[in-house]
């Protein structure tokens, strides 16, 4: 997966999508290891009960992944590719870990549903992120005060436990993770189109940092949808 860019005569639309095959070879490779690792974890009954059944051990994995990804939007580019990606993939790892518990919860195959409406929901916004001509910054702007929105209802709501909120949040959360995947591809593509061609190094590091953008668009909108209609095993 190691980016080259030999020739500065390629076009720039040339370079995007070659930098853009990079971001998504590894957002999926972000995603198979959670996929993995959830699993690994689910289907282990010691790793489940040590792992899942210890609140300080859930609340100590939930801080490392939000340091990590602190740590990576923030300060990436003073770290090393052969760094960067190690952070991402170990993001990815904790983030199965953490994650294992839909397993338990949701039956496998309302899991596979919503994991392949996910699949789909994604390519196609992430197709019109690609080919619309229309700038959607505005758009970003919007959507991000959503997500902040969201953020802080679903706080509220730990405490409230209200089932008809949960059911607004998961309804916004869809249409807001949706709309990001359209803009971040948009975004993400514009870099692409202006990286550095003579700087390995650089190029990674963005191919990282947008593989983490995209690879957080995806999994909140599995969440959304599988909280939307995936039902319980009760």
């Amino acid at each position: 997966m190691n980016t080259e860019f030999q020739s500065v005569s390629a076009t720039r639309g040339n370079v995007a999508s070659i930098f853009m095959s990079h971001v998504y070879q590894w957002m999926t490779a972000g995603i198979g290891l959670t996929a993995l690792t959830a699993w690994g974890v689910a289907s282990s009954p010691a790793l489940t009960s040590m792992i899942l059944g210890n609140s300080l051990i859930m609340i100590a994995l939930i801080v490392a992944q939000f340091g990590l990804v602190i740590a990576l939007g923030a300060a990436i580019h003073k770290f090393s590719a052969a760094t960067a990606t190690g952070l991402f993939l170990l993001y990815a790892a904790l983030t199965g870990v953490t994650l294992s518990s839909i397993f338990i919860v949701y039956p496998v195959g309302s899991i596979a549903t919503a994991f392949t409406c996910t699949a789909g929901t994604f390519l196609a916004m992430s197709i019109y992120g690609t080919v619309t001509k229309r700038d959607l910054t505005s758009m970003g702007s919007f959507l991000t005060m959503g997500l902040f929105g969201l953020i802080i209802a679903s706080l509220i709501n730990i405490f409230l436990r209200n089932s008809v909120m949960d059911l607004v949040i998961s309804c916004v959360g869809v249409l807001v993770f949706t709309g990001l995947t359209a803009y971040d591809t948009q975004k993400i593509r514009r870099f692409g189109a202006d990286a550095p061609l003579d700087d390995a190094t650089a190029i990674r590091r963005g191919a990282i940092l947008g593989a983490l953008e995209l690879y957080l668009d995806f999994i909140n909108l599995f969440l959304m949808l599988l909280r939307l209609f995936g039902g319980n095993r009760d």
